[in-house]
Protein backbone atom coordinates (compact mmCIF):
# COMPACT_ATOMS: atom_id res chain seq x y z
CA UNK A 1 0.00 0.00 0.00
CA UNK A 2 1.72 3.33 -1.22
CA UNK A 3 0.17 5.89 0.99
CA UNK A 4 -1.89 8.32 -0.63
CA UNK A 5 -3.43 11.13 2.11
CA UNK A 6 -1.23 13.99 2.50
CA UNK A 7 -0.81 15.12 6.30
CA UNK A 8 -2.95 17.57 6.86
CA UNK A 9 -5.91 15.54 5.35
CA UNK A 10 -4.72 12.63 7.64
CA UNK A 11 -4.71 14.85 10.82
CA UNK A 12 -8.37 16.12 9.93
CA UNK A 13 -9.56 12.53 9.00
CA UNK A 14 -8.33 11.10 12.68
CA UNK A 15 -9.70 14.26 14.56
CA UNK A 16 -12.90 13.41 12.43
CA UNK A 17 -13.61 9.85 13.09
CA UNK A 18 -12.30 10.30 16.83
CA UNK A 19 -15.32 13.11 17.09
CA UNK A 20 -17.79 10.32 15.39
CA UNK A 21 -17.33 7.55 17.34
CA UNK A 22 -17.18 10.03 20.29
CA UNK A 23 -21.03 10.04 19.53
CA UNK A 24 -21.40 6.55 20.40
CA UNK A 25 -20.74 7.31 23.97
CA UNK A 26 -22.13 10.50 24.24
CA UNK A 27 -24.34 12.36 22.60
CA UNK A 28 -27.43 10.26 20.63
CA UNK A 29 -25.53 7.18 21.48
CA UNK A 30 -26.19 5.89 17.85
CA UNK A 31 -24.38 2.84 16.52
CA UNK A 32 -24.33 4.52 13.55
CA UNK A 33 -21.46 6.26 15.07
CA UNK A 34 -18.94 3.47 14.66
CA UNK A 35 -18.64 4.54 11.03
CA UNK A 36 -16.72 6.99 12.47
CA UNK A 37 -13.86 4.09 12.23
CA UNK A 38 -13.75 4.41 8.69
CA UNK A 39 -11.83 8.23 8.56
CA UNK A 40 -10.21 6.88 11.76
CA UNK A 41 -8.60 4.06 9.98
CA UNK A 42 -7.78 5.86 6.33
CA UNK A 43 -6.02 8.41 8.39
CA UNK A 44 -3.96 6.38 10.55
CA UNK A 45 -2.97 3.93 7.60
CA UNK A 46 -1.89 7.17 5.38
CA UNK A 47 -4.33 5.19 2.52
CA UNK A 48 -7.50 5.35 1.02
CA UNK A 49 -9.22 2.65 -1.31
CA UNK A 50 -11.15 5.08 -3.41
CA UNK A 51 -8.64 7.00 -3.80
CA UNK A 52 -6.32 4.47 -4.75
CA UNK A 53 -9.61 2.87 -7.17
CA UNK A 54 -9.42 6.43 -9.15
CA UNK A 55 -5.53 7.79 -9.06
CA UNK A 56 -5.92 10.20 -6.05
CA UNK A 57 -3.23 11.17 -4.04
CA UNK A 58 -2.93 14.15 -1.97
CA UNK A 59 0.65 13.60 -0.62
CA UNK A 60 3.46 15.92 -1.85
CA UNK A 61 5.79 14.15 -4.58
Amino acid sequence: MKKNIGGIERLLRVLIGIGIISLAFVGPKSPWAYLGAVPLLTGLLGWCPPYAIFGISTCRK
